[in-house]
């Protein structure tokens, strides 16, 4: 599983020019399932996510959570996370898994998220969405579950892209 972590002020999903889901303070997760992830995948995501300590204090230092700000949380699928760009111009999403896998994987952490008693909002699997954010700092981060650090992967991938250019 890959996702997108992003601090915002708000954030809402659009679904055919319907607001579907909407937060305030918190975090917005864009979640691409992999083929092959498991339960596992989703724990690490749920264990980790919440515990992030990306708020500032009062002095303005990354010391809170989004358990201790009491933030909410949308979560949106995005399969687009899995893209392979690797020839051509072209994505290919095989990485991906597939949507019948995805859903219930997105449905999965869904739930464990609910049940740690989070305030969480989350887009329509499968549906064209608007997905529309304040981001907070701005405050990105990118946390694979396969890997375990993070960005390790991605900054492996970035070294490959500048070996080709």
């Amino acid at each position: 599983m890959i996702a997108v972590i992003q601090r915002v002020r708000q954030a809402s999903v659009t679904v055919e020019n319907q607001v579907i889901a909407h937060i305030n303070r918190g975090l917005v997760i864009l979640l691409g399932v992999a083929q092959g992830d498991t339960g596992q995948d989703v724990t690490f995501m749920v264990e980790k996510i919440p515990r992030l300590r990306i708020f500032p204090d009062t002095q303005g230092k990354m010391t809170d959570a989004l358990q201790d700000i009491n933030g909410e949380l949308l979560l949106v699928s995005q399969f687009t996370l899995l893209a392979n760009t690797e020839k051509g111009r072209r994505p290919s999403f095989e990485l991906a898994a597939p949507p019948e896998e995805a859903h219930m994987r997105y449905q999965e952490t869904l739930e464990q998220f609910l049940a740690l008693g989070l305030s969480v909002q989350a887009g329509k699997f499968g549906a064209t969405m608007v997905v529309a954010l304040d981001n907070d700092g701005p405050m990105t981060l990118i946390l694979d579950s396969r890997v375990g650090k993070g960005v390790k992967k991605v900054k492996n991938l970035l070294h490959q892209a500048d070996r080709h250019t």
